[in-house]
This record gives structure tokens, sequence and C-alpha cells, in this order.
């Protein structure tokens, strides 16, 4: 640490540093709203006064300053490994090149909008700002900070994205492990729901066999229709009763059901005379009744705040309401205070939910730097429209670049656009590998997602993909943990392990879900003529297989072609991934599991289990399975190998029944069911066979073909070529030769 009248210089990793420059020579060691941890390992580095300028040096750093208000001239930081240097600019210090981050709302969009800067960049440096946010006070109150001044930090990586995000989330907090509920299938409708219709909904749903997880009833729950006198009404807490005449008997009911509950709040307009908790709240906040005015909502006033939990919050917690959808629309400086009311909202609700040892969680809207402690995110009323799908794998994948890993959209579009079947299958496929997978629409008759309004086949296939979601929570609960532990979000960009290659920072819709799988996200409209759609993927070193279709796949860069019925998801070679077999809403620890299994290398997972609710976790009440896969090559050989569980087996089951599908052998896939395993104990199988060679294009070129809207001369004419070819490489050269549609041949290239 570096100390001059008005400045001071904190080396808190090598590629890490502090800078503050305070004209009243005040700084800041208190946490603020993005910083939580100020307490480093003590770093090696040098420092020299030469010309009048600081220079210091840590391994991978050179830090150069004049001593003077920070400036371009006077302040600068050479990465070494690259040579590229970083000047103060007031403009461009947080966007030079930067790889971007996320923002606070996707609002009104149709597509694209501008992203926030992250911590990485393309020169392999970035800075966060923190000079405005507010500080935390002894008392757990969130100030003003005192005087003007500026306070960043220089992230210096390079390419290093697991090493920048552990330090990342050393610095601005843990990202905390998220209730189980929260990865199946939520349903949400901006719809005028009553008790009855909510569970004739829900019945439809089991009749469909459709799991859920968690109830999401937007702001109809409460009185709506309000005497003009008092304003609109939009926020609201009293219950409905003509719509819920006994809401104890429907939280409960959906409790029954397996279903976590969580009520949209839209809270601006404070606690109106009309409202069933507006004696109580005065009673506490010693308030006069008499003119019957709204009680002021002000989360910065600490007497507002406890009140406000203790009378309206908590007691409806206590009759089943889970967490909250907190919807803060109104900007920022709220009462009082300057400080940004969102942030406080997520603050404060995320700790008081910790009440009774309940793991907490909120779903609101991004708050800057450091909203990654109060996940989740709600990003927005988005138009349904195909640029929307179409920014939305992007925009939740670069968020990691901010250690913001939870983002919840709005699946199939919020409002406006058209009705297109096709289009809201394609969002529900990336929905199912995106980090929250929450159906919503406005409130429209005609915006109905329910899958008995959508028609054939897409009501199939949207049945198929919903039922994965649920499938897949033993494998994405497992990466919230690593997320939790680790630092390793549940979504990244292809650069986090493809680093050195150029065309991975191109490849906007193709990401990394989790450890073992790669997705991508097929984002645009159906050839009319083909019949399919596709995404340009970049597959890595060594192989891979497509979970659906079975293909093996290499490395390289090529389109993905796929019917409306799939999108390309990709297990590496020695992935696992555990998917659970029950059925119905519960998410329970499975006792049914079927293992994904890539044959050809050897790898592992290490399968994470709680009780999903509480925070026990934190004392170690949790189990892993060590699940692992090895190949010998010299007999053809891949053994699977389920460990006996370690850590508190009360958490899971004392037995469970295992399914194991093997990729890529005997050209296809093998599935061996093994007998009931005892967690303890645990269990081994052998499963024989070949690596395959090489997929059968024959056989795929012909579905290809047989789906295509094209004239049957041409069909048969292109069949006859490939059926007569005597090899892969032979049927390639005479494709191409072939004058035909530009698509068709790329779809056909795709299988050689």
């Amino acid at each position: 640490m570096t100390i001059g009248n008005r400045y001071r210089i904190t080396i808190l990793t090598s590629r890490l540093i502090r800078m503050e420059y305070q004209k009243n020579g005040i700084f800041v060691d208190e946490a603020t709203q993005a910083v939580v941890n100020r307490n480093f390992p003590l770093v090696e580095y040098s420092t020299l006064h030469e010309k009048g300028r600081l220079i210091i040096e840590t391994d991978d750093l050179i830090f150069s300053y004049d001593g003077e208000e920070f400036s371009p001239e006077g302040l600068s930081i050479e990465v070494k490994a690259t040579g590229k240097v970083w000047h103060y600019s007031v403009v461009y210090g947080n966007s030079d090149r930067n790889l971007y981050g996320t923002a606070r709302t996707l609002d009104g969009a149709d597509g694209g909008i501008m992203l926030e800067p992250g911590i990485f960049g393309e020169n392999g440096y970035a800075v966060i700002d923190d000079s405005n946010s507010a500080i935390l006070d002894d008392g757990g109150e969130y100030v003003s900070r005192r005087g003007e001044g500026i306070d960043i930090y220089f992230f210096g990586y390079g390419t290093d994205f697991a090493g920048g995000l552990r330090d990342f989330y050393h610095l601005c907090g843990q990202v905390p492990m998220i209730p189980r509920y929260a990865l199946g299938n939520w349903w949400s409708r901006y719809y005028r729901y009553s008790e009855k219709s909510y569970n004739e909904m829900l019945d439809k749903m089991a009749k469909e066999n459709i799991p859920l997880s968690v109830a999401v009833i937007d702001m109809d729950w409460h009185i709506t229709d309000v005497d003009p006198k008092y304003g609109t009404g939009w926020t609201g807490y009293t219950w409905d009763k003509e719509l819920f005449p006994d809401y104890k008997r429907f939280l409960k009911n959906l409790k029954d059901r397996g279903l976590a509950t969580t009520l949209n709040l839209h809270p601006a307009d404070g606690i109106r005379a009309f409202e069933a908790q507006y004696e109580a709240m005065a009673k506490e906040m010693d308030f006069n009744t008499r003119e019957e005015k709204a009680i002021e909502f002000d989360f910065a006033d600490k007497k507002f705040r406890n009140a406000y939990f203790k009378c309206v919050m908590n007691p409806y917690e206590d009759d089943g309401v889970d967490f909250w959808w907190i919807d803060w629309q109104q900007g920022t400086k709220k009462g009082g205070s300057d400080i940004d009311p969102l942030f406080l909202l997520n603050h404060y609700h995320y700790e008081d939910r910790k009440r009774n040892n309940n793991r907490p969680m909120i779903f609101s809207r991004y708050a800057g730097v450091g909203s990654h402690r109060y996940p989740l995110g709600f990003s927005g009323d988005t138009l349904a429209t195909w640029k929307s799908l179409d920014f939305q794998p992007y925009f939740t994948a670069t968020a990691s670049n901010i250690g913001y890993g939870w983002w919840s959209h709005d699946i199939g579009g919020h409002m406006l656009g058209d009705k297109n079947e096709e289009r809201l299958i394609r969002w529900i496929q990336y929905g199912v590998f995106s980090p929250i997978m929450r159906l919503h629409s406005s409130c429209s008759e005609f915006f109905n997602k329910e899958p008995w309004n959508v028609a054939s086949p897409y009501r199939q296939i949207m049945g198929r993909y919903l039922r994965l979601r649920h499938q897949l929570i033993p494998y994405t609960y497992t990466m919230s943990y690593e997320a939790h532990i680790n630092g390793e979000p549940l979504i990244q960009p292809m650069y986090y392990k493809l680093s050195d290659d150029k065309q991975a920072y191109k490849h906007k819709n193709e990401y990394f879900f989790g450890d073992s799988l790669l997705v991508g996200a097929i984002t645009k409209e159906t050839s009319k003529s083909l019949r399919m759609s596709h995404i340009n993927m970049l597959i890595p070193e060594g192989r891979w297989y497509d979970i659906f279709n079975g293909r093996v796949y290499g490395k390289g860069v090529k389109n993905l072609y796929r019917n409306v019925d799939n999108i390309p998801v990709l297990l590496k070679a020695g992935g696992i991934v555990p998917l659970s077999l029950e059925e119905g809403n519960g998410v329970d620890n499975p006792t049914k599991l079927r293992l994904l299994v890539g044959a050809g290398a050897d790898g592992e997972f290490n399968m994470y289990e709680d009780d999903g609710r509480s925070l026990d976790y934190e004392m170690g009440k949790f189990a892993i399975t060590k699940l692992e896969t090895k190949f010998d090559s010299d007999r053809n050989m891949t053994t699977v190998t389920i460990n006996g569980a370690t850590g508190d087996l009360n958490q899971i089951p004392k037995e469970r029944e295992y399914e194991i599908v093997l990729y890529g052998v005997n050209g296809g896939k093998v599935t061996v069911s093994a007998p009931v395993v005892s967690s303890k104990d645990g269990y081994t199988v052998e499963i024989e066979g070949a690596l395959t060679a090489e997929n059968d294009y024959k056989q795929a070129a012909f579905e290809i073909l047989e789906n295509a809207w094209i004239e049957i001369a041409q069909k048969e004419r292109i069949y006859a070529l490939i059926k007569a070819s005597g090899s892969k490489k032979e049927c390639e050269e005479l494709i191409l030769k072939e004058d035909i549609d530009v698509e068709l041949k790329d779809a056909l290239m795709e299988l050689f």
C-alpha cells in the first residue's frame, strides 16, 4: 500500500490494483455496495520513485503514477504479458475494448442493448469504478460517501478468466447457493388468476406431465381496483378476496403440490390507507393516520424497513410465500436518500429472508457491481421477437464477466411482437439450457404459453423440453455449488476455455453449460425449403456427442442444422451429466438417476446434494457422490464408477436406481441399467464398445432430404450420389460439385 496526501494505491494481487484519489484525504476502508472484502494475502512488489513518478512493479503489472489528480498522462498500468498499457480516462477507462458485463434491465428491448463494462477486456485489462457506491457503516446501514473522489480497481488478468473471477468474488463476495427449487420450471403469467383458475391450470399441467417447481403470482394477487384518491393499483399488499377468498389455503395447496411460491411487488407507492397492514405500520412508525396519507416507501429509513418486514413481508412468508419478485421500476433516489433504492431493496430483502435458517433468494433487477450476492435476476419486459431471442444467449453468457450468473428471462418474450410458435419453441429450448427456466408474458388474452394452447407438433416438443429441464436439476444444482465454492458460473462464453482462439470471441450464441455440455442456441427462423435452422459452432478439441441425435463431432467450425425439435447440445468425451428420472413437481434428491456419459476419455463429476432449502450447507450438511468414467482404448472398454457418497449421507436416499447411457460407441450409444445401488457403497460397471469412427452420413443425409420441401427428383438424384459413393471423402467431394441449393449443401456438409 502506498499513501500520499490525497491518493492511496493498494496492491491486492499481482494483477489487481485499487487506486483512490480523495481531495479531502479521507479514504474508504468500509465495505461498499460492490466491495465487501478488503483482506487479501500479502503480495510481493517493488516500488521506485523516478523522475517524479511512483513506479510499482508486481509479477504481472507495472504501475506508473505522477502523484497528481488522476489523468491519462499521469496514471498508467502496463500488462507485462502483452505489453498493453492502460491510461486512466474519465470517458474510456472502463470500456477500452471491454468484453462487457451486463445491464440493469432489458425492459422494452427489441434485440441488443448497450451493456455495462465487465472485468475483462480484449487488451487484457479492465477497470471497475466504485467511486459513487454507498458504504456500509458499523450498524449495518448503507450511507453516502464522505466527499467526492475516485475509487477504481484495475483488473489485469489477460485471458485468465477463471483467475480473474476468483479474485473478483474474493473482493466482491461469494455467489451464494440458490434453493434447489429455483432450477426447475417456473410458471409465470401476468394474468388475473383466481384460486380456482390457478388450481385448474396446475391440474392441466399435471395431466400434461409438465413438472413445475415455482408458482409465480403476478400483481393480481393483491387489490388492484383502487380508489383514484389513493393513486394506481400497481402497488399492493392486501390479498384480493374476490379472487383468493382464503389465501392461506391457496398457499398451502401450492406447497402440497411441491411448488415454491413468489408474489410480485411494485412497492413504490408505499403503504396506503386501504391496505390491511396500514394501522399496524402506522403504529410501528408513530404515523398519524387521521388524514389517511400514505406511509412513504423509503428503504433507506431503518425504522420504515423494520416495520415493513415485521408487518407486511414476514407474516406472508410465515403463511407460505417463499420469496419475493421485487419489480422496482421507479429509478433512483427515492425518499431522502441518494442511494439506489433497487440496491437497498435487494440487499435488505435478501438478508431478511435468512430468518429461521431459510436459504434466501430474491427475484429482482440487477443493481450494479456486487449484485451477484443477491440472486437472482429478472431481466425485464422484452419484445416477443426473433431479435430479442437472438440477443439473450449472448447477454446471459457475457454477464459472467461481472460475476452475475443467475439471470432469468421472460422465456418466449414478454410483450408485443406476434404469435409465432416456432420462435416460442426455440426460446424454450434456449431456456432449458439457461440459468433459470421461467415462462412469462404480458397481460393479454392472446399471449398464452400453456402447452394446451400450443399447436402440434410444438406442444409435444415443449413438453419434452420442459421435462428435460426438470431432469437436469442434479446437474445444474451441482453447478450452482461450483459457482458458490469455486467461482465458476453455470454459463460461460466460449473464450473462457478457448482464450487463445480468436474465433471464440465471435461465437456469441454458443456457450458452455456447466463443465460437460456445450450448447448452440438456435435463434433464427427455419428455412422454408430446408425446414431446418442452424447455428455456426466452434467445436473444441476432442470428441463431442450430440445428446439428442448421437452424432460425434471433432474440432472445427461448422454450421450445425437442426429441425425445430432440437438444438445442438454436445457432451464432451469424459463428460458426465446426471439426470433425475423422478416424475412430478418435487425437487427432492432423486432415487432414480440416468447418467449421460461421453466415451473416449477419462472424466469425473462430483454430484452435490443437500436439503435444497436451508443454510445448513454452510455447516457442512451436504453429500457428494463422485461419478467417474475411464476409457481403455486397448480393450475398447469404458468403466463407469458410482463411488460411495461422502459427507452427510442423511441428505440423500440410502439406495438409488441408475441407468447409464454411454455415447460414442458401436456407432451410436449403449444403455445399461444398474442394479439398485447403495449410496454408501457405490457400484462399478464395465461397458464394452469400440469408439464410433464416423457418423452414419448416408442415413443422416436421407433424413435431411426426406424432411426438406424440395423437388422429389432433386432428392432422388442427390441421394443416389450419396448411396453410390465409396467413402465419406468421396461423398463430400461429389456433393461439393453438385449444383444444388447452398443451404442444402451446407446442411449435408455438416455430416462430413
